[in-house]
């Protein structure tokens, strides 16, 4: 019972202290820049329309009010990345706290795979990110809970707990159509393998299942309906699925080779930064597939149908994963998830046949490693590389050079005084909108249209820059034109790879230099 109670004190310990420490700590990633301003209509207009093309689903929107207002933030310039990480931060820690409610895998393998979860630098990393992915697992594998108390206890409560668990997926991300159909699979396959090792069949009470479908839709249609204000977004939420399905078959967007996820889980880096494995929490999932199925009577064991359910389901979407040619990185997230609780399992059984053998010792020791290099590997991906390429999980992410780059166009624009044009083709000026975002006079363009008027201060990207120059010193009337000087004394990147340049009037710079001699 005391060593029970040690876990979960230490899961929590790790678990929200590598979550919620710092969380202002990384440059905000493009994506997080662009879900923040989306956030700020909802904050300060009170209006949220669903996107059937971009933004994903309105959770992440609606589930950072709370804390904005509880911070007393009413625009989005007051808001500040705390605000809007704290919301990921909170689902990941539900995530590795959920497994304590499978009791059929046995109080000490859950309170194992609650450990492995808190440590884990993939499941730790992307909860301090403000994007959807971990806000889906969360919902994901809740739904898989509920699913799981309502077998169990036939409580009318859990079936609506499941029909909310999907609604909270659908109004989440698009992608949970894959997590549902794969958890579809998975549960045929286990009740099949059931049924010739003997084990009862399930049996769905139409009452139970109405509520769960009413449940599912009231909370699809709250969110989507930007809470009955917006019904067009219920229609596009079925819309959308005509993007998605094309955009998941493209590979010349976010294309990465068939064993992209399984490099993420056992090895990366070495060559500029530590090596990154989670090759541990494989190697015990693996353990607990082996010593659950090792007899004919499986499933008939103590939790043994749950650990096969969890086992194919993340088999099943790393496959999945793997064949489509759309990857990103936080979509390992809902493979090592379930990965995590059977591997909880796994150290659970291994502990056992170590105590049996008195080997207890070598169980501690080989626990003791895994947990203990997952933490570390999550305090320097968190702490240390968390912008750094050798890095796996920073993935086309803003450098410090961006901060620097708001902060001289700040003080330049001295208190927003001055308008700003920002000018990058396709757009790619982002996440700097999140940093500028206190500046009103800003106008955001994707090239040089004939209505661009030069301002004191400019930014492009360097492909810009020919036509810009042309802009300022070649179609102006004599005796009109300002000379510019760069506002930065060397190359600054958006990203590694991605430039972008400064230029200020010299009247202007001058005045700037001459405040701060004064």
């Amino acid at each position: 019972m005391k060593g029970n109670w040690a876990i979960l004190v230490l899961a929590l310990i790790l678990g929200v202290a590598l979550r919620t420490a710092r969380l202002d700590l990384r440059p905000m990633h493009t994506d997080e820049a662009v879900h923040a301003l989306k956030f700020g209509a909802l904050l300060e207009q009170g209006v949220y329309h669903y996107d059937k093309k971009e933004y994903h689903g309105p959770t992440l929107n609606y589930f950072t009010l709370p804390g904005a207002w509880l911070a007393s933030e009413k625009t989005l310039s007051d808001v500040n990345e705390v605000t809007l990480r704290i919301v990921p931060a909170f689902f990941g820690i539900c995530l590795f706290l959920l497994p304590l409610l499978l009791t059929g895998l046995g109080m000490r393998s859950a309170l194992l795979a609650a450990l492995l979860g808190a440590c884990s630098p993939s499941l730790a990393f992307y909860s301090r990110y403000y994007i959807q992915e971990t806000l889906l697992v969360c919902f994901s594998f809740a739904l898989i809970v509920a699913c799981y108390r309502h077998r169990v206890s036939g409580k009318a409560s859990y079936a609506l707990a499941c029909g909310a668990c999907a609604g909270l997926m659908f109004a989440t991300k698009e992608t949970w159509i894959i997590s549902c159909a794969v958890m579809i699979v998975a549960a045929l396959a286990v009740v099949l393998i059931g049924r010739r090792a003997g084990a009862g069949t399930i049996s769905l009470r139409p009452f139970h299942v109405a509520l769960a479908l009413g449940s599912f839709c009231a909370v699809a249609i709250i969110f989507f309906s930007s809470f009955f204000s917006h019904w067009d977004g219920v229609r596009d939420s079925i819309l959308a699925y005509g993007t998605y399905f094309t955009r998941a078959s493209e590979s010349s967007r976010h294309g990465h080779p068939w064993y992209y996820y399984l490099q993420m889980l056992l090895y990366s880096g070495g060559d500029k930064g530590p090596i990154w494995s989670e090759a541990g929490v494989v190697a015990f999932a693996f353990v607990s597939m082996a010593l659950g199925m090792r007899t004919k009577d499986a499933l008939q064991a103590r939790g043994a149908g749950l650990r096969v359910f969890l086992s194919l389901y993340a088999m099943l979407l790393l496959i999945i994963s793997s064949v489509l040619p759309y990857k990103t990185p936080w979509l390992v997230l809902g493979i090592l998830q379930p990965l995590t609780v059977v591997a909880g399992s796994g150290i659970s059984d291994f502990f056992r046949w170590c105590q049996m053998r008195h080997l207890r010792p070598l169980a501690l020791l080989a626990s003791g490693v895994v947990v203990s290099y997952a933490a570390f590997q999550t305090y320097e991906a968190n702490f240390v590389y968390y912008d750094d390429t050798s890095n796996p999980y920073v993935y086309s992410h803003p450098t410090q050079d961006v901060r620097q780059v708001a902060d001289l166009v700040l003080h330049a624009s001295q208190g927003g005084r001055q308008p700003v044009h920002v000018i990058c083709s396709g757009d790619d000026y982002w996440p700097l909108p999140w940093y500028l975002r206190s500046l009103k006079a800003t106008g955001w363009w994707n090239a040089l249209g004939s209505d661009f008027v030069p301002t004191p201060i400019i930014l492009a990207s360097p492909d810009i820059e020919p036509a810009l120059l042309e802009r300022l010193y070649e179609t102006p009337p004599p005796g009109t034109r300002n000379l510019y000087v760069p506002l930065f004394d060397r190359p600054m990147f958006l990203r590694p790879g991605k430039e972008i340049r400064g230029y200020i009037t010299l009247d202007l710079q001058s005045r700037l230099q001459k405040e701060k001699r004064g």
